[in-house]
């Protein structure tokens, strides 16, 4: 019996061809019974800071967790970048809302919380270095055990994986470390 199952990986390989292949051979000969579709296969969605907040005040940070991607713009609205990130793994451990950043650190160290223990017993504090959970930079929200930080393990981004955090690769921390100063506006959706 052949294994005819797809793995996620195949079908992201695959997409490009598949798409490709609807495409006619002449520009004229446009199929069009085929409605344009709205979202890429990632559920991508872009963002508008004015959707979610009056004012760009000292930067904006809009974390989607359906598109699983964060984005930031500057205060003064020249700057705006996306990054991939990972979610939180269910909806209990989500929080959506407003917030802020309130506190930076580069090297941070990793303390697991009482719901996370008793999940894992065996969790343990960790300083900073390559088997922290946080990776090489955090900045804290004003909500208890809430972060945006990196991560050494790049199998998360992308995925519902992390304890309530929002996870960025460990380079893309480090950018968005340097250009959010402490104020900045957070919202989680």
């Amino acid at each position: 019996m052949t294994d005819t199952r797809f793995t996620r990986r195949a079908l992201l390989l695959a997409a490009p061809a598949l798409a490709l292949s609807r495409l006619p051979a002449h520009s004229d000969e446009r199929d069009t019974s085929v409605p344009p579709v709205p979202r890429n296969i990632s559920s991508f969605r872009t963002q508008d800071w004015r959707d979610h907040f009056d004012t760009l005040g000292v930067a904006t940070i809009v974390a989607d967790t359906t598109s699983r991607a964060l984005h930031f713009w500057s205060g003064d609205g020249s700057d705006y970048r996306m990054f991939p990130t990972s979610v939180p793994i269910s909806e209990e451990l989500t929080k959506r809302g407003y917030t802020k950043i309130v506190r930076k650190r580069v090297g941070p160290d990793w303390t697991p919380t009482p719901s996370m223990i008793e999940r894992n017993p065996e969790l343990k504090y960790m300083p900073p270095g390559p088997d922290n959970p946080l990776g090489t930079h955090a900045m804290y929200l004003d909500w208890p055990a809430y972060l945006i930080h990196g991560t050494h393990d790049t199998r998360k981004i992308g995925r519902r994986s992390s304890d309530g955090c929002i996870g960025l690769y460990n380079e893309a921390i480090a950018e968005l470390f340097e250009i959010t100063p402490v104020g900045t506006q957070v919202r989680l959706i």
